[in-house]
């Protein structure tokens, strides 16, 4: 089979194959390989019989960063924030599913508050208000430290205007804990909206150590195999590169189910259908 494009989505249960090339439609499936996904996407490439030298596209769709959310196994994860701040993650907002249920409970947040350490400083919408105070980030990069956290997400006021305050922190962090993985909310999300902004970055810190770890394996297998690295789905619908995804976990969080999205969208205009249900099931 000549110039084949391949995908292969990768499901909490099974691993999922399609090439075309050659004029022909191939398929596998394998089940998934929970330690180390990467082992069942070229199982499902060796299932299918795919020569490596053949292949001239790799898209790669999957539910790594999706499943440890839900599980909650991402990594232990800290957050450095403006002082008097560290609880925006609890407070959230008031769009809730029973707002009067005295009795209804939320899921705790991704970062317990021990692990919410702060810094002196203010950012407002024409600047900054109060220098960044070294001696605060001091003693909060010795809490890090001291906390064994394997992830820092950085959130602070009107960041996503002003980012010169979280870009030293992140700076300092990395200096002093370059094992630590680092997210910047004017990096990860830089809009308006504390709790959206602060939750979205910390669901990228807290998934990207096992996203990263699972992309640098699986390019590390499909290169030694003689193949491109894979292009990988976003949450967006759209595709990115192996190392901007590595970096970028929050916006893989629903890369599998976005895939199956846009492929129902491309058949159904192919079709000539403009309204269309789609339903996906792991």
């Amino acid at each position: 089979m000549s110039e084949t494009r391949l995908g292969v989505d990768v499901g909490g249960t099974f691993t999922d194959l399609v090439a075309l090339g050659g004029g022909r439609l191939i398929t596998s499936k394998v089940p998934s390989t929970p330690r180390d996904q990467s082992e069942g996407v070229m199982n499902s490439v060796r299932a299918a019989q795919i020569e490596a030298d053949n292949v001239t596209a790799f898209a790669h769709g999957m539910t790594v960063a999706t499943n440890a959310l839900l599980e909650r196994r991402g990594a232990k994860t800290a957050i450095v924030t403006t002082e008097g701040f560290r609880d925006v993650l609890e407070i959230a907002r008031q769009n809730r599913p029973s707002l009067y249920d005295l009795a209804m409970d939320r899921p705790p947040a991704l970062v317990p508050r021990e692990l919410r350490f702060t810094v002196r400083e203010r950012m407002g919408p024409e600047g900054e208000i109060e220098a960044l105070d070294e001696e605060s980030l001091e003693r909060a990069v010795s809490a890090l430290k001291d906390a064994e956290v394997e992830a820092v997400a950085v959130c602070l006021l009107f960041a996503f205007a002003h980012p010169d305050h979280e870009k030293r922190i992140g700076e300092v962090i990395r200096a002093e804990l370059p094992d630590v993985h680092v997210s910047l909310s004017s990096e990860v999300l830089p809009e308006f909206r504390e709790y959206e902004r602060f939750s979205t970055t910390v669901a990228d810190a807290y998934l990207g150590p096992k996203l990263a770890a699972y992309l640098s394996n699986l390019g590390g297998e499909v290169e030694g195999a003689g193949m491109p690295k894979p292009l990988v789905m976003q949450s967006s619908g759209g595709v990115t590169e192996l190392s901007a995804a590595a970096k970028s976990a929050a916006a893989c969080v629903l890369s599998g189910p976005a895939g199956g999205v846009v492929g129902a969208a491309y058949v159904a205009e192919k079709s000539g259908y403009r309204n269309l249900l789609t339903f996906d099931m792991g």
